[in-house]
């Protein structure tokens, strides 16, 4: 009787300290009690709530993707004289995501213009996400977003619907690639929370995301016709030293000498015939941020012009994209290229 006892005491040691290691192993990837909101415990039964992780909240690429997405929504509705600032904020009633999705898509929702209550924010969000989910599931998008989920201002709901918006209608902007997101997903079984830490795909790559897109001669050119690329690159360099020349200047390598954005505002000056003062620019940028401001400075100019909004980024153009460049140039070649 002793040995079983001892043996029955060795087993169940065994078994505890299996238990502990398996607990040490997992504890890193679930949040500590101090995450979990109090309205958590007020689950129902086999109910469960997606709250972003805090870790991904202040990750550089998530925090990119945020402003690109940002300032796409205040592009698309400056007529509209509505400028976002927080995503959670701004688009969980409904109002921003119905004025967005009537411009991209040019048609008019029967909802009510302003809406306080819950009940009537719920119910123009149905409207809304009806009418998105009807134009993209044909094309293949999983939906990962909910009229609860978007009224709960589940910001990586809120993000998912916001790529696939602009995925799906082209939006003149360059998502930054793979961005992923981590969230808690707290669920409640037999009275118990149980939480778990998932990993969410936001983006892939950019070639991937434009796969979506009809590929422009550039992605041809460089995939399947490099040996035309030099000759490409030679007429573009022809174009923009033909003006560049003119304040003794020349570029020999277009994505290393445009990728500080001073080049590309003198460009602008000269093929617009003014003169750009220099405060409006940094001449010799020394930060990433004051290279991108310069970028962004000469693509507002283009705007100024008449040209549309390149499909580039500024950062795309920064981090020398070659194919970003040739964009943005080519652009400006179809453009001025009779400009004397």
């Amino acid at each position: 009787m002793a040995g079983l006892l001892c043996g029955t005491k060795r087993k169940k040691q065994v078994s505890d300290l299996h238990e502990e290691g398996k607990n040490a192993i997992n504890a890193p990837l679930l949040p500590s009690a101090t995450d979990i909101h109090p309205e958590d415990t007020l689950l129902e039964e086999n109910a469960e709530r997606i709250m972003l992780d805090p870790s991904s909240r202040e990750n550089l690429k998530f925090k990119d993707l945020l402003k690109v997405l940002i300032d796409w929504i205040n592009s698309e509705l400056e007529e509209e004289r509505i400028i976002v600032k927080d995503l959670e904020e701004d688009c969980y009633d409904g109002q921003v995501l119905q004025k967005l999705f009537e411009k991209l898509s040019g048609r008019k929702l029967n909802v009510a213009e302003v809406t306080q209550s819950e009940i009537g924010q719920k119910q123009k969000l149905q409207t809304v996400l009806e009418s998105v989910n009807e134009l993209l599931r044909p094309h293949g998008w999983t939906i990962e977003w909910s009229v609860d989920s978007i009224h709960s201002k589940n910001l990586v709901a809120i993000v998912y619907l916001l790529v696939a918006l602009a995925m799906h209608f082209q939006a003149p902007i360059r998502l930054p690639e793979h961005v992923s997101a981590q969230v808690v997903v707290v669920k409640k079984r037999e009275g118990i929370l149980q939480t778990a830490v998932v990993t969410k795909e936001l983006t892939s790559t950019t070639e991937m995301m434009l796969g979506r897109f009809e590929r422009d001669a550039f992605d041809t050119l460089l995939d399947h016709a490099p040996d035309k690329l030099n000759v490409v690159k030679t007429s573009l360099i022809t174009f923009v030293n033909k003006h560049l020349n003119k304040l003794n200047l020349e570029v020999t390598e277009l994505e290393s000498q445009f990728a500080d954005g001073v080049y590309l505002i003198l460009l602008m000056g000269l093929l617009e015939d003014y003169f750009v003062p220099l405060y409006n620019f940094f001449l010799t940028p020394e930060s990433f941020e004051q290279k991108v401001h310069n970028v962004a400075f000469a693509f507002e100019l283009m705007q100024d012009g008449g040209l549309k909004k390149p499909k580039a980024r500024p950062e795309d153009v920064v981090n020398l994209n070659l194919k970003s460049t040739l964009r943005v140039l080519y652009n400006l070649f179809t453009n001025y290229k009779n400009t004397e």
